[in-house]
């Protein structure tokens, strides 16, 4: 065995090509750099189905052996779901460390995560990760071994680490759980309040942040590349007329993104099962946004959002010719598509246009009058609708305008001189 290295900036990356939609080559080089690792080297081939051992070929294990060399790299970064024990044998023949597709995301989150339910949710799905994974790199132990005299106390040490590992994942679990109770009564209060939930979703790296700041004039770190944002963020955005909706950037997603962070950001992503409409941000330049749609709507239906009516936003038209900024419309007069630049700004004015559109189509304007015994129906109007004027007469009583979904239109029926406006 070998002495893993303190550091892995100098990588190697192997892509092979198995099956049609795989991953992507230029999406491991960005996740490489994303998490801070040089690329020195490419190694790419292609095989009807990987090697049981090795992943790949021992011809190719072998190219790979002399690039490590060639180009002094001390971690080689794979393309693709590794075994256990292909990530072990892995790193006995290299003797260099071998991180697959999945742990590379799962570095990339621990970088990222910031605030205290992030951190918890990224080591939670490290260790899930982790615990297939004891047999390899752990040098400092023995293993038991067969025959009389060979025998250690590594199995038995292997055992207490799986125990522990266990009891850690239980106990990130009971502090998730009290924090999703925490999610779930803010969610509650702003049902109360009226104000509608809106989540930004999309493929990673698609401009949700650039755009949430553009919304909201919130200033939350944004930067050309794969999960630059991870945590949840939640904003009061005014559209237009006055109304407001919640605006929620959320992390974004990527192809194949490893079971155990959807399990884990289960609680954070709640926030877009719940929402009533996803604003669904598209990277209009991308040359395979077809598939990454697929992709994005692939992980909401993977955490019951499937369903949720959806804004499609197609983002950074800037860098497209002959596109500019409009609304697509389906054929019952509802937008459907908004074309912009959330860089640039261009266009962003007509996504506050749909969602006005979108959330105000429900509402209807009303001028009543309140008697001073109706106290009681005032304050459910204060919590139900939007008060646009109210002035107090000579007798104590409220003249009130006032913006009101259809559905509480019940709570005018015992008010005077109701009129529309």
């Amino acid at each position: 065995m070998f002495d893993r290295p303190d550091t892995g900036e100098r990588a190697i990356l192997v892509h092979l090509k198995l099956h049609a939609g795989q991953e992507d080559l230029f999406e491991l080089k960005e996740l490489a750099r994303s998490a801070g690792a040089d690329a020195v080297y490419i190694l790419t081939g292609s095989r009807r189905s990987p090697d049981p051992r090795y992943f790949i070929g021992t011809g190719k294990l072998e190219e790979l052996k002399t690039e490590i060399q060639t180009y002094e790299a001390d971690i080689v970064l794979f393309n693709h779901p590794l075994s256990p024990s292909q990530e072990r044998n892995l790193e006995q023949a290299l003797e260099v460390r071998v991180v697959d597709r999945n742990g590379l995301i799962l570095d990339i989150f621990a970088q990222r995560a910031q605030t205290f339910e992030g951190k918890l949710q990224v080591e939670l799905a490290q260790l899930k990760h982790l615990s297939t994974r004891l047999v390899r790199g752990w040098t400092h132990l023995e293993r038991q071994k067969g025959g009389i005299g060979m025998r250690g106390p590594g199995e038995t040490q292997l055992e207490t680490d799986r125990r522990l590992l266990g009891m850690r994942i239980k106990l990130i679990q009971q502090r998730l759980k009290k924090v999703e109770k925490q999610r779930h009564q803010g969610r509650n209060k702003r049902k109360k309040a009226e104000v509608p939930a809106v989540s930004l979703v999309g493929y990673t790296n698609a401009g949700k942040s650039t755009l949430f700041n553009k919304l909201t004039g919130a200033d939350i770190y944004t930067a050309n590349q794969l999960f630059a944002t991870l945590d949840p963020t939640l904003r009061n955005c005014e559209i237009e007329n006055g109304s407001e909706i919640i605006l929620a950037d959320t992390v974004g997603f990527i192809r194949h993104l490893p079971h155990e962070l959807v399990s884990a950001f289960r609680s954070t992503l709640q926030e877009a099962s719940e929402a009533e409409l996803l604003l669904h941000v598209i990277d209009a330049n991308a040359n395979d946004r077809e598939e990454t749609i697929f992709q994005v709507n692939e992980v909401l239906n993977e955490i019951d959002a499937g369903d949720i009516k959806q804004l499609q936003v197609f983002n950074k038209i800037d860098l497209l010719e002959n596109v500019s900024p409009h609304i697509d419309y389906d054929d019952k007069g509802k937008p459907v598509r908004v074309w912009l630049s959330a860089q640039t700004g261009v266009g962003v004015e007509l996504l506050y246009q749909a969602l006005a559109e979108l959330f105000t189509s429900n509402k209807v304007k009303r001028k009543c009058y309140l008697s001073p015994a109706q106290g009681r129906v005032r304050a459910k109007l204060f919590d139900f609708a939007k008060i646009i004027n109210e002035e107090t007469d000579d007798y104590g009583g409220w003249n009130l305008a006032i913006e009101i979904d259809k559905k509480h239109l019940g709570l005018l029926k015992s008010v005077e001189n109701e009129e529309i406006i």
